[in-house]
Formats: structure tokens, sequence, C-alpha cells
């Protein structure tokens, strides 16, 4: 006869069993993710622009259509990006993705300073990402060893 107020125990069928838990997401990739995401509505944006600003007709410039697509192959990539941050290769995506942006002045002289200024924060949150997680990290392991 089992005693009904006992636990059960632990099989292959609870929710806890089926996966492990995710690890922790580290400062860099977060911070990543975020300058990312903002890239996302801001290269919206000027691919906006600079398609109606085709939209004059210059002579020699490019067609229209050109800067919609350019514009959403780059957003698709940002996208992407910010889903495969959890891999070490694709921090140099996300830098490629900074030459791309600070390139398209050459389109719109504008985005030289956007590019720039988004490319500043990339570099920032690399950096001072990184920092926090070894700190993060450091600490993790003088605590193991006190325990």
């Amino acid at each position: 006869m089992s005693d009904s107020t006992s636990t059960p125990e632990p099989d292959d069928t609870t929710p806890a069993a089926a996966a492990p838990a995710a690890p922790p997401r580290s400062i860099r990739q977060s911070l990543g993710a975020i300058v990312l995401g903002f890239e996302v509505i801001v290269v919206f944006l000027a691919a906006l622009v600079i398609w109606g600003l085709a939209q004059g007709g210059v002579e020699g410039a490019l067609p229209s259509w050109v800067a919609l697509a350019a514009g959403g192959v780059i957003i698709l990539a940002l996208i992407v990006t910010i889903g495969l941050l959890r891999y070490s290769w694709a921090y140099t995506l996300g830098w490629v993705i900074q030459v791309l942006i600070l390139a398209s002045g050459f389109l719109n002289p504008a985005m030289f300073v956007v590019g720039a200024l988004f490319g500043g924060m990339w570099w920032y949150c690399m950096v001072a990402g990184a920092r926090i997680d070894r700190e993060r990290a450091a600490a993790a392991a003088q605590w193991k060893e006190q325990q």
C-alpha cells in the first residue's frame, strides 16, 4: 500500500525530464540582438527613403526597385543573424552587415552617419558584452570554488 502524500518518482514523461534547460544567454549575445533589432527598423526606413529618392528618375541612378530589394536582403540578413548569435561566427557576420550598411552611404550620404553610429554601437556592445561575460564567468568560478 502506498502513501498518497509521497512525491511521485520522476519519469521520462515529465516536462522537466524531456529537455535540459538551455544555458543563459550571454550579455554579448543580448546586446548584439538589441543593436541588430534596432537596425532592422532603421534599414527598413532607409530603404524606403532611398527608394523614394530614386523615384525622381535621376539619369544614371539605380532602378528604384534595387533600393527595396537591397534593403530587404539586409533586413533578412539582420533577422537571421539575430537568431544565429548563439554561434561565434555570427558575430563576424554582424560585422559584415555593419560594413554593408556603412557602404550604403554611397546611395544616400546620410547612411554614412547611420552606419557609423550603428557600427560604433555594435563595437561597444561586442567589447562591453564580452567583458561582462568574462567577469560573470570568473565570479561564477570563484563562487564554485568557495562551495
